[in-house]
């Protein structure tokens, strides 16, 4: 590969075809959903009540490949598909480091983050069912975000509840989505009851992911042609991810490269599993040490038990099999609000059980501080969900430079942070603590924490 090429493109022709399914390639089936009520599998007619009855007949496929209809891939050719993976030579450059470091650029998407991948599948496959209206939930914002937007592209109406602190913390991210058309209010909200049931014993309740869930589920149950729609966690999501991890498989072989290291932040598991995915379902890459990065503050792959729990706060989805903290579970009122979810998604679950996926966890100050370095090396302000991807990143680096090894290192910039500014600020303002040092960081203006820069 010559040094000076450092974005990889494809062309238009060469996206997907198809999502790549992964159940078929589990050692184990996965454990299906259970009635609560019955402790029984349960039934497909019973989810419809729900979802979309496409997504349903997804979560449960036993093909290898499920074509994408030209409608959904118009789609996402319209809206930036095929994204690029971009060679991080400043990064490499300041860590001194002889790995090489690719990362996919999700963060390019008009919403700007990979969740317009199933978010426009989803609103598709909805109108071809006559839906009108779609309800969900979303957390940083960047579900919300692509929600609207596909839910503007064919036109369906679209109401999401927002985390409250999100909500306080991301106020520009409600604008866009409201901008698209969408009605957005901070979770817990005064439109369920549950939403006010959390308000009338905490009224400054920060909200959580499972209760944002449990609102939109009562809000879906309640109105006629309304539907549920899901960023992460379930099969049928994770499967329309899987677009991002084929065209990295594609870019990388246009450069003859093979990776060493794959990496993804988990909070549901959505974006992890789009770019591992392909990956994993293909044994000439089982060599390859796929890690899981989350947040300390949530450690749902680290600290969790593999258990059947609900999807959210009130007990309305049905039970799965995942790794959870508890449905219960209210997590530190972190900035990196997508990954504040108690549970993960059950095919994570699953390959984090097989022992085929590595979690680490990290702390927010790292994580954030991770992002300013990518921010002055590459020039892009990362979402702090994603941050945790570029540190683990950082770190698998670093292991190549002690270990003086070559090293491929792929990860998925998930999103932009053009919303998470307050995050940004208060970190170089001394409001979250000091960062902790780490090479190549150099914070060393007026008004900012001081961290090492270059050699061990």
């Amino acid at each position: 590969m010559k040094k000076q090429q450092t974005r990889i493109l494809l062309d238009i022709e060469e996206m997907p075809r198809n999502y790549v399914n992964i159940l078929p390639y589990l050692r184990e089936p996965l454990s299906p959903p259970i009635n609560p009520a019955t402790e029984e599998p349960i039934s497909p007619e019973a989810l419809e009540a729900i979802f979309v009855k496409e997504c349903v007949r997804q979560e449960m496929v036993s093909d290898k490949r499920v074509p994408i209809p030209d409608e959904i891939r118009e789609g996402l050719i319209r809206y930036g598909r095929p994204t690029p993976l971009q060679r991080a030579i400043g990064l490499e450059k300041a860590l001194k480091t002889p790995a090489r470091i690719y990362y996919k650029r999700e963060d390019v998407s008009p919403t700007g983050s990979h969740k317009l991948n199933t978010a426009l599948a989803q609103a598709y496959y909805a109108q071809k069912e006559g839906i009108e209206r779609l309800a969900s939930e979303t957390g940083a914002g960047q579900w919300g975000s692509a929600v609207s937007l596909s839910c503007a592209h064919f036109d369906i109406e679209a109401m999401i509840y927002m985390v409250r602190i999100s909500y306080q913390q991301k106020p520009y991210r409600s604008t866009l989505m409201k901008s698209y058309g969408a009605k957005v209010v901070p979770s817990p909200s005064d439109l369920t009851d549950f939403g006010r049931k959390m308000t009338a014993e905490n009224p400054d309740h920060p909200g959580s992911l499972g209760i944002s869930i449990s609102e939109a589920l009562e809000d879906t149950l309640a109105n006629d042609n309304t539907k549920y729609t899901l960023g992460s966690v379930l099969n049928h999501v994770l499967l329309h991810q899987s677009i991002i991890g084929q065209e990295v498989m594609m870019q990388l072989e246009s450069v003859d490269e093979t990776p060493d290291v794959i990496i993804g932040c988990v909070g549901g598991g959505s974006n992890f599993a789009g770019i591992a995915i392909p990956f994993l379902s293909d044994e000439k890459f089982k060599d390859v040490e796929y890690i899981a990065a989350e947040p300390t503050a949530c450690p749902t792959l680290t600290k969790g038990e593999y258990v059947y729990d609900f999807g959210d706060t009130a007990g309305i989805t049905p039970k799965v099999k995942m790794f959870s903290l508890g449905a219960d579970f209210i997590p530190p009122k972190i900035h990196a609000g997508g990954l504040r979810y108690h549970g993960v998604a059950p095919i994570i679950s699953a390959l984090k059980n097989e022992g085929r996926i590595t979690p680490k966890s990290y702390e927010q100050t790292e994580v954030l501080g991770a992002g300013i370095l990518f921010a002055r090396t590459e020039g892009i302000i990362p979402a702090p969900e994603s941050a945790h991807a570029i540190q683990a990143a950082v770190e698998s680096a670093l292991e190549a430079k002690r270990d003086q090894e070559e090293r491929v290192i792929v990860f998925n910039l998930s999103g932009h942070g053009h919303f998470d500014m307050e995050a940004y600020g208060a970190l170089m303002d001394g409001q979250l603590g000091t960062v902790p040092k780490l090479e190549g960081l150099a914070l060393e203006q007026p008004q900012t924490v001081s961290a090492k820069v270059g050699g061990e």
